[in-house]
């Protein structure tokens, strides 16, 4: 998700913070239902202990646009990590019907934004649970909540970063738990579906159409998609033959053709920087829809058609923000946070591609952006935190953990990493970082322990000062760049 000059304050937090002994609860069936998380610092309640998810098989049935929750049914198959009693999914903005553990019955009770689910028998460690539940999923937005359900000028489509899958679906709503997905779409005909991975059929009905696809790689809650509209799905082949589909209202399909059309050359030029691209196939979503932000879901990268057709955004401006997106299939998608904190080793490195492509496309100096951060990084770290260590989002804001500090701050740490280490390593660090940590998970810690080990020596006191710093460091080989004071209030 790119920080532009469009983007809008994002989601916010409703959570509080995890008490360190609510796992408990996990082995008191007695107990009242309680929340529970992993404890990520930023999103406490997010995640659940307990348990590893290995699929989910997602079914949505979408009536049209009347205004009604969809009918849903979530299977998700798992191993348990140590013995429960209960079992708690992130879940809230949907109605429950029923819940089975293994087929059987199970009871269900809500604590906060958790479904709480209790077996009918004790689930030992190391066994393998299926658990079906039985739900609406509604499109209208939850009160005081952005994400999930997108409405889009003629269907649906999602937007679940950084905490609102759950809005939609039961899961484990947390980045480290990676999962497969097959998702089902029934549409009235007249209508097309499209969601991650590749296509696994379509079965006609009389008056609808269930459209099935299935992912060949893991993925996080937060990056599913579904696109439910009046849409065309165009084709094409990208590198390696890779199969590139994009979807697009029927109505726009001809003037979005060219834009379109960059896709492949893009893909093809991150390959020459990264390797090459980790998942099946890769297209744009085009959604007629406010959302004041792009957004890297797995496969399928969701924009709002109007930065394509406004043109107030020149040429080159648009297709960086495009390389933003496809670089986070890299770079946060194939090789994901660990925990929230991280979250700068997806937007500096989206970022830093971003303004690597401008620089080498459009003559854009990447230096000339990389000043201009520096300036305003003591800023952003005041206002957001250090790029590592984001402050906690406020109430009632949108997703507030995506400030300029995360962006332009942390691809500035990039920089500086590369003036550090040298580009010949730098780029052999990125190349095996994503090679490295393909369709898994990793930290920051990982990060510095690679860059040290490629770089031949300790490069801890750098990463302490550039990541976790109130205050920017002096930028290797440029002594003369100075950070920009704030300016001073003046009294009226």
């Amino acid at each position: 998700m790119p920080f532009t000059l469009r983007s809008r304050v994002p989601r916010r937090l409703t959570t509080t913070l995890l008490a360190s002994a609510a796992s408990v609860c996990l082995l008191a069936a007695s107990a009242p239902p309680t929340p529970l998380g992993i404890g990520d610092r930023l999103f406490p309640y997010l995640g659940n202990p307990g348990y590893d998810v290995s699929s989910y098989d997602l079914s949505f049935t979408y009536a049209g646009d009347n205004g009604k929750p969809l009918r849903a049914v979530t299977t998700i198959d798992a191993w348990t990590t140590t013995a429960l009693d209960r079992v708690n999914l992130d879940f809230a903005h949907g109605k429950v019907e029923s819940v089975e553990v293994d087929g059987r019955p199970a009871a269900f009770a809500t604590a906060g934004e958790d479904l709480v689910v209790t077996p009918r028998a004790a689930l030992p460690e190391h066994s393998w649970m299926h658990i079906t539940v039985h739900h609406t999923s509604d499109p209208v937005a939850a009160k005081g909540r952005d994400g999930g359900w997108v409405r889009t000028a003629d269907g649906l489509a999602m937007a679940n970063q950084a905490d609102a899958a759950h809005l939609v679906f039961p899961c484990n709503d947390h980045p480290s738990d990676k999962a497969m997905f097959t998702i089902r779409v029934t549409a009235p005909n007249g209508y097309t579906a499209v969601a991650n991975g590749l296509p696994a059929g379509a079965r006609r009905a009389a008056g609808s159409t269930t459209w099935t696809y299935r992912t060949r790689h893991p993925m996080a809650t937060e990056l599913a998609q579904v696109s439910i509209g009046r849409s065309t799905v165009l084709h094409r082949t990208g590198p390696h033959g890779l199969p590139v589909r994009d979807v697009v209202p029927t109505k726009d399909r001809k003037a979005l053709e060219p834009w379109l059309a960059r896709t492949p050359d893009q893909i093809a030029w991150l390959e020459s920087k990264v390797g090459r691209y980790p998942f099946e196939t890769y297209g744009v979503l085009m959604a007629s829809a406010d959302t004041g932000f792009e957004l890297e879901t797995q496969t399928l990268s969701l924009f709002e058609k109007d930065l394509f057709t406004q043109p107030a955004w020149p040429k080159w401006y648009v297709e960086s923000i495009m390389v933003h997106e496809l670089s986070h299939q890299w770079f946060g998608d194939s090789v994901t946070p660990r925990a929230w904190s991280d979250l700068w080793l997806n937007e500096g490195h989206a970022t830093w591609y971003e303004a690597l492509y401008a620089d080498e496309k459009a003559h854009k100096p990447m230096e000339t952006r990389m000043k201009a951060a520096y300036g305003a990084s003591d800023s952003w770290r005041a206002s957001g935190g250090p790029p590592a260590l984001p402050k906690v989002p406020k109430p009632g804001q949108k997703i507030g953990i995506f400030r300029p500090n995360v962006y332009d701050g942390a691809a500035l740490v990039l920089y500086a990493l590369r003036q550090e280490i040298g580009r010949s390593a730098f780029e052999r660090l990125e190349r095996t970082w994503v090679r490295r940590h393909r369709d898994g998970t990793a930290a920051t810690a990982d990060f510095e322990r690679l860059a040290s080990d490629i770089a031949g020596r300790d490069l801890s006191g750098f990463f302490v000062a550039w990541l976790y710093g109130e205050k920017t460091p002096p930028m290797p080989g440029h002594p003369d760049w100075k950070p920009v004071p704030p300016k001073k209030k003046t009294k009226k």
